[in-house]
C-alpha cells in the first residue's frame, strides 16, 4: 500500500533559532508600545482637567481636596461615614478646585440617606474642610448621579412623596443644581419633581 506523497515542508519544523527570533520580536513590540503610550501621570492630569471645568480652570498643580481626609458633620454611631461619589471643579471662580462628595453612614442593612457636601482647602494649613451642605441626611435623599460642570453642581436625587413611603422604595426623582452666587450656594432645582 502506497502512501500519498506529502512534500517535506522544512519551514514547519521549529528550531531553537526560530524561538529566539520570535522572543526578540515580541520584546521589541512590548518595548515600543510602552514608549508610545502616555504615562499614568499625564493621563491622570488630563482626566482631572476634564472634570475640573468651571468659570476658571484650576492650575494643573493644584489637586482637588481629597474627601477621604475630611471629618464630615455626619452622626454615624458605631459605623463609619463612606464617600459614595465625588466630583471636582472650580465652583467659586477663584482658580482652585473644590470637591463635592456624596456621603452616608456605612449601615449594614437598609438604605442610609445621603448627604452632599462641598469641600475646599483651608487657606492657612491647606487641610480640606466642609464649607457647605447641599443635601442634609435628614431630607432622606439618595444621590444616584453627581457632576461638576461649568461651575455648577448637578445631582439626581431620589426621595419620598410622604413619610409613609418605606425607605426601600423612593418614589420621587429630582434633578438638582447648585451654583455659587453672592457668597452662597443657590439651588436651581426645578419646582416639579418627577414621580418614579
Amino acid at each position: 500500500m502506497q502512501h500519498p506523497a506529502v512534500p517535506d515542508l522544512q519551514h514547519t519544523h521549529t528550531r531553537p533559532i526560530h524561538w529566539v527570533a520570535t522572543a526578540t520580536a515580541v520584546a521589541g513590540v512590548v518595548a515600543l508600545s510602552s514608549v508610545l503610550q502616555p504615562d499614568a501621570a499625564t493621563a491622570a492630569q488630563s482626566a482631572d482637567r476634564a472634570t475640573a471645568t468651571g468659570p476658571k480652570s484650576a492650575p494643573a498643580h493644584i489637586a482637588p481636596p481629597d474627601p477621604a481626609t475630611v471629618a464630615f458633620p455626619l452622626e454615624c454611631g458605631p459605623v463609619d461615614a463612606v464617600v459614595q461619589k465625588k466630583a471636582s471643579g472650580d465652583l467659586d471662580g477663584d482658580g482652585t478646585p473644590e470637591t463635592v462628595a456624596v456621603v452616608h453612614c456605612d449601615a449594614p442593612m437598609g438604605t442610609p440617606p445621603d448627604a452632599v457636601y462641598v469641600i475646599t482647602r483651608d487657606t492657612r494649613g491647606g487641610k480640606p474642610r466642609v464649607v457647605a451642605t447641599l443635601v442634609d441626611p435628614e431630607e432622606r435623599r439618595t444621590a444616584t448621579a453627581l457632576t461638576v460642570r461649568d461651575g455648577a453642581v448637578r445631582a439626581t436625587l431620589l426621595g419620598y412623596s410622604s413619610p409613609d413611603v418605606p425607605s426601600c422604595c423612593p418614589d420621587v426623582t429630582d434633578d438638582a443644581k447648585w451654583q455659587w452666587k453672592n457668597g452662597t450656594f443657590v439651588s436651581d432645582t426645578p419646582a416639579q419633581a418627577r414621580t418614579v
